[in-house]
C-alpha cells in the first residue's frame, strides 16, 4: 500500500487560501510580515529567557519551549506558503507533504500539553506555595516537557502511518495552504473510515483532556485568588497567570473550530479563515502577550535596551 502511494501520485497541489491571482503578491507581503514577526519575537522570547538569571525559573523553562513549539510549527507551513504565493504551479511532492502532516501534528499536540503543564505550574505556584519548590524541582520541570514531547510525537507518528496506508490514485489538488487532514481525506481512493476515526478521536480526546487539565487548574487558582484579603495580593496573584490564560484562550479558541469539524469541502474553506489564526496568528502575538502583561519580561527586555545603549 505505502509503495502504490508513491508511484500512483508523486506531488499535491496546494490551492491555497485563494485562487485569486491579483491577491498572491499581497497575500505575499501581509504574510512574510506576520511571520517574520513571529520568529523574531519567539526567538527573541528564548534568548532573553535564557540570558536573564532571574527568568530561570519553572515558568519561564515552559515559556521557552512553548515559544520554541510556536517557532517550529509555523516554520513548518510558512515557507511552503511564501513560495507558493509568487509561484505558477504550487506543488508540494508527497513525501514533503507527509513530513510537514507529521511535523504540525507532532508539535500542535505538543502544545496543548505544554499549556496545561504551565497551568499546572500556576497552580503549584498560587495554591501550593509552600511545596513549590518540591513539585517543581529541575528534574520534574524537564520530566514535564519531554513527556509532552514524546506524546506529540507518538500522536503524530500515528496519524502519518495512518495516511500514508491511504491510497492516493486519483486528483491530486490539495484545498488548502498545507498538508491538512481533511482535504487529504477527501483525496483519498481508498477507504478513509479507520484514519478518519482516529483524526476525530486523537482531536478530541486531546483536546478535551488537555483544557478540563487547565480548566480544573484555574477553578483551583481562582479559588484560592478570591480566598486572599488584599486586593493588591489578589492583583499580584492573577498577574502571574494573567498571560497564560490570554493565551489559552486565543489557543484552544481556534483549535475548537480547526479540529472538530467533518471533512467536508465547506468546512475545509471555512478551516482555511481559522487555520490563519491559529498557525500564523497566535504564534505572532504569543511573544507580545508574554512582554506586555509580564513585569519580569518587560524589565528583562528594558536592561536589555539599555545595556544595547550604553555599549553604543
Amino acid at each position: 500500500m505505502l509503495k502504490e502511494n508513491y508511484t500512483t501520485v508523486t506531488e499535491f497541489i496546494l490551492l491555497g487560501l485563494t485562487d485569486r491571482v491579483e491577491l498572491q503578491p499581497v497575500l505575499f507581503v501581509v504574510f512574510r510580515i506576520i511571520y517574520l514577526v513571529a520568529v523574531v519575537g519567539n526567538v527573541s522570547m528564548i534568548l532573553l529567557i535564557r540570558s536573564d538569571s532571574r527568568l530561570h525559573t519553572p515558568m519561564y523553562f515552559f515559556l521557552s519551549h512553548l515559544s520554541f513549539l510556536d517557532l517550529c510549527y509555523t516554520t513548518t507551513i510558512a515557507p511552503q506558503m511564501l513560495v507558493n504565493f509568487l509561484s505558477k504551479r504550487k506543488t508540494i511532492s508527497v513525501i514533503g507533504c507527509f513530513i510537514q502532516f507529521h511535523f504540525f501534528i507532532t508539535l500542535v499536540i505538543t502544545d496543548y500539553y505544554m499549556l496545561t503543564v504551565m497551568a499546572y505550574d500556576r497552580y503549584v505556584a498560587i495554591c501550593k506555595p509552600l511545596l513549590y519548590g518540591l513539585r517543581m524541582s529541575r528534574c520534574v520541570c524537564i520530566s514535564l516537557v519531554a513527556i509532552s514531547y514524546v506524546y506529540g510525537f507518538a500522536n503524530g507518528l500515528v496519524q502519518t502511518v495512518l495516511m500514508l496506508r491511504l491510497s492516493f490514485c486519483g486528483p491530486n489538488e490539495i484545498n488548502h495552504f498545507y498538508c491538512a487532514d481533511p482535504p487529504l481525506l477527501v483525496l483519498a481512493c481508498s477507504d478513509t473510515y479507520v484514519k478518519e476515526t482516529a483524526m476525530f478521536v486523537v482531536a478530541g480526546s486531546n483536546l478535551t483532556c488537555s483544557l478540563t487539565l487547565i480548566l480544573i487548574s484555574y477553578i483551583f487558582i481562582f479559588t484560592a485568588i478570591l480566598r486572599i484579603r488584599s486586593a493588591e495580593g489578589r492583583r499580584k496573584a492573577f498577574s502571574t497567570c494573567g498571560s497564560h490564560l490570554t493565551a489559552v484562550t486565543i489557543f484552544y479558541g481556534t483549535l475548537f473550530c480547526m479540529h472538530l469539524r467533518p471533512p467536508s469541502e465547506a468546512s475545509v474553506e471555512q478551516g482555511k479563515i481559522v487555520a490563519v489564526f491559529y498557525i500564523f496568528v497566535s504564534p505572532m502575538l504569543n511573544p507580545l502577550i508574554y512582554s506586555l502583561r509580564n513585569k519580569d519580561v518587560k524589565e528583562a527586555i528594558r536592561k536589555v535596551v539599555q545595556k544595547k545603549l550604553l555599549d553604543k
